[in-house]
């Protein structure tokens, strides 16, 4: 009875003093900054396809590539975890979040050399995230193959 008592007190006490996320503004900011994200990404879909002479589909990937480079550069300065500390979700736009993601992760075991340290680093996220990508990929064509054969 007594240990309860303590529980419910300190779930209480932990209550007042909580800060409070102001989440209209913090949807706001994630607003803003994933569609930036997104805009810069179709600004330079246009420009592939406009200056650079190339259709929607092959400029998909100078697209992509660039992206990654930006975000990684960024991640590297320093600015990247800026952006993630304002905006916060926002800056979890797949291509640009994953490419930070892995970045940071790399970047923070740099001091332990080039390949026990980024290299075995840069792989821990990524691999999860490829490994769970391709198993689910296979599930769905699986699950899509069988209901077309049915069909």
């Amino acid at each position: 009875m007594k240990d309860k008592f303590n529980q419910q007190n300190y779930d209480q006490t932990v209550k007042e003093y909580q800060p409070k996320p102001n989440v209209l503004w913090n949807c706001i900011k994630a607003f803003i900054v994933g569609g930036s994200i997104c805009l810069l990404g179709q600004f330079l879909t246009e420009f592939y396809m406009n200056v650079l002479d190339m259709t929607e589909s092959q400029a998909a990937n100078p697209t992509i590539t660039t992206l990654i480079f930006l975000s990684a550069l960024l991640t590297g300065i320093g600015v990247y975890d800026r952006i993630g500390q304002f905006a916060g979700a926002g800056s979890a736009v797949p291509i640009t979040g994953f490419a930070n993601s892995i970045t940071s992760a790399a970047l923070e075991h740099k001091s332990e050399g080039l390949v026990l340290g980024v290299a075995t680093n840069l792989f821990k996220l990524a691999g999860s995230v490829i490994v769970f990508g391709v198993v689910s990929a296979y599930v769905v064509g699986l699950i899509r193959y069988t209901i077309q054969s049915f069909l």
